[in-house]
């Protein structure tokens, strides 16, 4: 009697052995220029594509056009993504490059959009991504990828956000535009309003992002993004205006000792400000420090603690959160 007594302790208490407890915090998966990894960033298939892989939000960088439409094109610069020295050679300025604020819409339309590449050299920056200028893919307006990000959540009863990026915003300023109020005014007309809309809106430039907040009185989600190491002591001022902050993702490793990293205090500096931390890119072919995606994404989101990050390739972020 005793010994089965015993076994059914012993059973008892087996059964009441707490599980390996599972990070159940959720992280925010942006998908960097859409599906950027395997289309040429910033067109609409690659949107689509990225939107088929279940991230929370798809990335917009704007620039304005000539007759100020916002463009969802990376840079300021059309040549390194388009055919525009072949289609319009005479309208490069000074400095050899091609400008996407001496175009109109009408004029953007026409060009090819290729993957990445040197504009000097000719070389694909990425080389196992789609091949450069193959395939028909085409510039297009904030407008129109709203309609479709919208469009496909009515479709698919998702509620999938958009993240845009107000680019170079002194540079607007000095051809006389004001990118941020168009932006946001066109937000505004599709409904992105406020923190609990599914938008998050971002920029380099920390005067004009404050100014979006303070002078343009914008209640959206906003995030302060982050170049330079001397920024990173800035949060205090950043926690006045932005809601998180997107730095660059080294900024966030210190060293590794006895081949596991240590970090630097960004992300706990910024948590106690409440600002949430978004670091950008996670690439599976620019991996650098890290021997695997999957490596990355740990170290990065679960061991550093970031609340999400930018990645060219949102299925393998994605696909890695479900598994855990």
């Amino acid at each position: 009697m005793k010994i089965k007594l015993l076994l059914a302790l012993l059973l008892i208490c087996s059964c009441k052995q707490p599980k390996e407890k599972k990070d159940m915090t959720p992280k925010t998966v942006i998908a960097h220029r859409g599906a950027s990894g395997y289309l040429p960033e910033h067109t609409l298939a690659s949107k689509a594509m990225a939107f088929a892989m279940n991230p929370d939000y798809l990335e917009q960088d704007l620039v304005l056009s000539k007759d100020n439409i916002p463009i969802v094109i990376h840079d300021i610069y059309l040549d390194d993504v388009t055919d525009v020295a072949l289609k319009f050679p005479n309208k490069k300025r000074k400095d050899n490059r091609f400008y996407v604020i001496d175009f109109t819409f009408e004029e953007l339309k026409t060009l090819q959009v290729s993957e990445r590449f040197n504009p000097k050299t000719g070389e694909q920056v990425y080389k196992n991504r789609f091949p450069k200028r193959k395939g028909n893919f085409k510039l297009h307006s904030l407008q129109e990828e709203i309609e479709l990000i919208q469009g496909l959540n009515f479709s698919t009863e998702k509620n999938i956000g958009i993240y845009p990026e107000i680019k170079n915003p002194a540079f607007h300023l000095s051809e006389g535009k004001d990118i941020s109020k168009i932006v946001l005014n066109i937000l505004s007309d599709y409904g992105y309003k406020n923190k609990k809309d599914t938008c998050i809106l971002q920029c380099f430039d920390a005067k004009e992002l404050e100014k979006i907040r303070k002078k343009y009185k914008s209640e959206l989600f906003l995030v302060q993004l982050i170049e330079f190491p001397e920024e990173t002591k800035q949060l205090n001022h950043f926690a006045t205006y932005a809601n998180g902050i997107g730095p660059w993702y080294k900024q966030i490793l210190d060293k590794k000792v006895d081949d596991k990293w240590t970090f630097t205090s960004l992300v706990s500096d910024a948590h106690k400000l409440d600002l949430v931390v978004h670091p950008y890119t996670f690439r599976a072919d620019a991996l650098d420090e890290f021997s695997s995606f999957d490596e990355m994404v740990q170290t990065i989101l679960f061991e550093a603690n970031a609340d999400g990050g930018f990645t060219d390739f949102p299925d393998k972020m994605v696909s890695f959160l479900n598994k855990r």
